[in-house]
């Protein structure tokens, strides 16, 4: 069984980060080991939330790792949310990453042409040479645009895409997965650049009502097939797949929550698709 390492917040209630991650790619039949930087009574969707960072933490736990000789065979991040993170990131990879593993860095730092709030340049550069490091990123396209300084366009053509994708590449990134990609009105999917050479896209048709946290299930989705020996595409098409039914589901259910989709629900797809 392989051991893959995520980093990430933890919301104690909401669905998104450590509380996504952690079952979807164990789903896949991969242990899943967690290394929360902070600690959420919910995700920031609610109106009332309190946050603990655990930045503080993150050294003594990972010397207490090398001293155990812990290693993985691969690491994924989501939201990290600080320069001094990042820097801690790129060190834990070096450190505890095996040289065949398997990186995935979703640089989560903004949504429609905007930053999150808290975030500015600095950060963005930094988080671009974190992304240096990865096999895989999965940027949308504001934050691609913001890493490579170019302009965030909401309408858009291959052209730009397939711009933004090699700029990325020859930034470190093996492969560039640009998610939240609109191919008309009613379709939504990725476009990805396979080794700076392939190009590969996929579309879904729009489920009426977006969700908190779906973001975090595609790329742990694509996490676990890629860990699972799945190719790219393949990985990318189930992702869209099971995105897009967990919202489904979710949608069917009158008493469905607020704050996230019912992604627990669709287990028997990842069940399904690793056989």
């Amino acid at each position: 069984m392989k051991k893959i390492l995520t980093i990430q917040d933890f919301s104690c209630v909401g669905k998104c980060s450590l509380t996504v991650a952690i079952p979807i790619i164990s789903a896949f039949g991969i242990e899943t080991c967690a290394l929360p930087t902070a600690l959420l009574s919910t995700h920031t969707q609610f109106k009332n939330w309190t946050f603990a960072n655990l930045c503080d933490q993150l050294d003594p736990i990972t010397d207490a790792w090398q001293k155990e000789d812990i290693t993985f065979d691969g690491i994924c991040t989501g939201y990290l949310g600080g320069i001094d993170l990042i820097e801690n990131v790129k060190g834990i990879i070096t450190r505890f990453v095996k040289k065949d593993g398997t990186v995935l860095i979703d640089p989560a730092m903004g949504d429609n042409g905007k930053l999150y709030t808290g975030f500015d340049m600095e950060y963005v550069k930094a988080t671009k040479t974190l992304c240096a490091m990865a096999d895989v990123i999965t940027p949308n396209i504001t934050e691609a645009a913001f890493m490579l300084d170019m302009e965030y366009k909401d309408g858009y053509d291959k052209e730009y895409l397939l711009d933004i994708c090699q700029k990325l590449h020859q930034n470190g990134a093996r492969d560039v997965v640009i998610t939240g990609v609109k191919k008309d009105q009613a379709h939504v999917g990725v476009f990805c650049l396979l080794d700076g050479k392939e190009i590969f896209e996929y579309y879904t048709e729009r489920e009426p009502k977006d969700f908190h946290g779906t973001g975090d299930i595609y790329s742990s989705a694509v996490y676990g097939g890629l860990m699972n020996g799945k190719t790219l595409q393949e990985s990318v098409k189930f992702a869209c797949d099971y995105t897009k039914h967990c919202i489904a589901v979710t949608l069917a259910d009158e008493s469905h929550p607020f704050y996230g989709v019912n992604f627990e629900q669709c287990t028997a797809d990842i069940t399904e698709f690793i056989k």
